[in-house]
């Protein structure tokens, strides 16, 4: 098993260290300077490029790049969202908002997909079944940021039941907490239905199987042959969809969070971006490629400690 965790670590970090070295390069191609402001001279501009190495060809400017990060662990410095701040110090602040939105809607969609997947499974081509499979279609379909604007106006402006807009200054925790109930919601109806529609067909397909046949005819009840046996079978594939729940939520946090006035890494992601500020753009990249890369980690141990024939299979190769 620890052969198994350690290759998948090693191919993770070499995805990582790919993955960054096509941001960094991407992101400096971009026409736009870091420095393009008109209200700086040209001499102090040539000046600055000079200090952060910029006037120097790109393989020495990634050169430069790598050894402040791996060795000084420095990001860099931010020029245009907040000059001269270090690139470290304005994550650290964004991250907590952004964690706290990805890993509540996380949290809430797969147990609420796993029961909703269950139910529509054992009432099969019953009402409920198709009342869950109409909903499975309009969550799947409609993007997050049309339900946070659908929510936002029911339910802070006809009915003003939560608060519109993200409070940080909230006077207790739970405060804070309820002021972002609506985007966690937004976020966690696409991962709840995508969760039920996998699970409801893994388990259709598990229930008419030879070995649940022979275990209801030991005496289990269905419900007791679909917790005792078929769930373990049907979490293989939906463990599958794991990546993409996550990689899909952050994606959708990324407006979400500007809707709501989230102060998060999304919102500060897209200001880089449009900014042009290349240090904290990469940064930020970088951020969002290792929660990746680290949910498909636990995914890929998840499959050897759920089904033992996958790590045997990947020691022999």
């Amino acid at each position: 098993m620890f052969k198994y965790i350690f290759k998948r670590i090693g191919a993770m970090l070499l995805t990582l260290f790919l993955v960054m070295t096509l941001s960094f390069w991407i992101i400096r191609l971009m026409p736009m300077s870091i420095f393009e402001n008109p209200d700086i001279p040209p001499e102090i501009q040539q000046k600055l490029e000079a200090e952060m190495h910029l006037d120097k060809p790109m393989l020495v400017q990634y050169y430069y790049f790598l050894e402040s990060m791996v060795i000084e662990h420095d990001f860099g410095t931010s020029v245009k969202i907040r000059p001269g701040q270090d690139v470290f110090e304005i994550l650290k602040t964004r991250i907590p908002p952004t964690v706290v939105l990805n890993s509540f809607s996380l949290l809430i969609s797969l147990p609420l997909g796993i029961i909703v997947g269950t139910i529509a499974a054992l009432k099969r081509n019953k009402a409920a079944d198709n009342i869950i499979s109409v909903l499975i279609i309009i969550f799947i379909s409609v993007p997050s940021f049309v339900f946070a604007s659908v929510l936002q106006y029911m339910l802070t402006f006809r009915f003003p039941v939560f608060p519109t807009l993200y409070d940080p200054l909230a006077a207790s925790l739970g405060a804070m907490l309820f002021s972002l109930v609506l985007p966690i919601i937004a976020l966690a109806l696409n991962p709840i239905a995508t969760v039920a529609r996998y699970l409801r067909g893994e388990l259709i397909e598990t229930l008419s199987s030879e070995y649940l046949l022979l275990a209801r005819t030991k005496g289990l009840t269905r419900t007791q042959a679909t917790v005792r046996h078929a769930f373990r079978n049907s979490l293989v594939p939906i463990a599958n969809t794991v990546i993409p729940l996550v990689t899909g939520i952050m994606g959708g946090s990324l407006v979400v969070e500007k809707m709501f006035a989230v102060p998060g890494m999304g919102g500060l992601l897209i200001d880089s971006i449009m900014a042009g500020d290349h240090f904290l753009t990469v940064a930020l990249l970088i951020f969002y490629s290792t929660i990746s890369l680290l949910t498909i980690l636990i995914v890929d141990i998840s499959y050897g400690i759920i089904d033992p024939r996958i790590r045997v299979g990947a020691g022999k190769a």
